[in-house]
C-alpha cells in the first residue's frame, strides 16, 4: 500500500513539473517575442521606429537643402543677404577706407557685387547633391544625428557632401566670375591694394568665392534645421512631426 502511494505521489508531482515547465516555458517564449518587439524596425505602438527615424531626418534635410538652394540662388540672395554676403578678403577690407578716400569706391563695390552675382549662380547646383548625400543615410547616421547637436543633420551633410559642392561649384563660379567681370575687377582691387601694402597679396579668386558661397549654402541649411527642430509649426509634414515631436 505505501508503495502505491508513493508512485502515485511521484506521478502527481512529476505531472506538476511538467506543467510548471510549461508555463514557464511559455513565460519564456512570450518575453523573448516582446523584448525583440521593442528593437523592431517596425513599430505598432507610439513609439518610433528606425525607420521613421530615418525618414523623418531625411525629409528635414531635405526639406533645408531645398529651402537653402531657393533662396540664395534668387537675385541679391547673397548680395542683400548680411548673414552670407561675401565681402573682399580681410586684407583688402581693412585699407578699404584708404582706397575709397583715394577714388575707388566704385571698384570695391563691382568686385563685391560680381561675387555675390556668382555665388549666387551656383547655389542652384546644391539642392541635387544633397539629396543624393541624403538618400546614402544610414540607420546609424540617423540616430547619431537625432542624438546629436541642435545642427547635427548640417555637420553630416557639410561632411558628406562639401567634396562633390566644391567640383559642382567652381566651374560655375568661374563661369559667373567672368560673366559678371568680378576676374578683372579682383585682379584690378588687389593691383590697388598692393600699392598700400608691403605684404602683397595673390588669391585665387574661384576658391575664395566657392568656399564663402559654400559656407552661405550651409549656413541657411543649418537655420532650417533648427527651425525643425525647435519650431513646431515648421514640421509641416506627419514624420516631421512624429519624429521632432519625440
Amino acid at each position: 500500500m505505501k508503495k502505491l502511494l508513493t508512485l502515485s505521489a511521484l506521478i502527481l508531482f512529476s505531472y506538476s513539473l511538467s506543467a510548471q515547465v510549461d508555463s514557464l516555458g511559455k513565460m519564456g517564449n512570450d518575453l523573448f517575442k516582446s523584448g525583440k518587439s521593442l528593437f523592431s524596425k517596425k513599430s505598432s505602438s507610439g513609439k518610433l521606429s528606425t525607420d521613421e527615424i530615418v525618414s523623418g531626418l531625411k525629409e528635414a534635410l531635405s526639406l533645408g537643402a531645398q529651402k537653402s538652394g531657393d533662396k540664395l540662388s534668387t537675385a541679391d540672395g547673397f548680395f542683400k543677404d548680411a548673414a552670407v554676403k561675401i565681402l573682399l578678403p580681410k586684407q583688402v577690407r581693412d585699407i578699404e577706407d584708404k582706397m575709397r578716400m583715394f577714388g575707388m569706391g566704385k571698384l570695391v563695390d563691382d568686385a563685391e557685387l560680381s561675387m555675390n552675382r556668382a555665388a549666387e549662380d551656383a547655389a542652384k547646383s546644391a539642392a541635387p547633391i544633397f539629396l543624393s548625400a541624403i538618400k546614402q543615410m544610414t540607420v546609424t547616421d540617423a540616430l547619431n544625428i537625432l542624438k546629436g547637436t541642435d545642427t547635427a543633420a548640417t555637420a553630416y551633410l557639410r561632411k558628406t557632401t562639401t567634396p562633390q559642392l566644391t567640383d559642382a561649384f567652381m566651374p560655375v563660379i568661374e563661369t559667373s566670375l567672368k560673366k559678371f567681370d568680378a576676374a578683372k575687377y579682383w585682379n584690378q582691387v588687389f593691383t590697388a591694394y598692393n600699392r598700400f601694402s608691403k605684404d602683397p597679396v595673390d588669391t585665387d579668386i574661384n576658391s575664395y568665392v566657392t568656399g564663402k558661397a559654400l559656407d552661405g549654402v550651409f549656413y541657411y541649411v543649418a537655420q532650417e534645421e533648427l527651425n525643425i527642430r525647435k519650431n513646431p509649426a515648421a514640421r509641416v509634414t506627419d514624420i516631421l512631426k512624429k519624429v521632432f515631436a519625440n
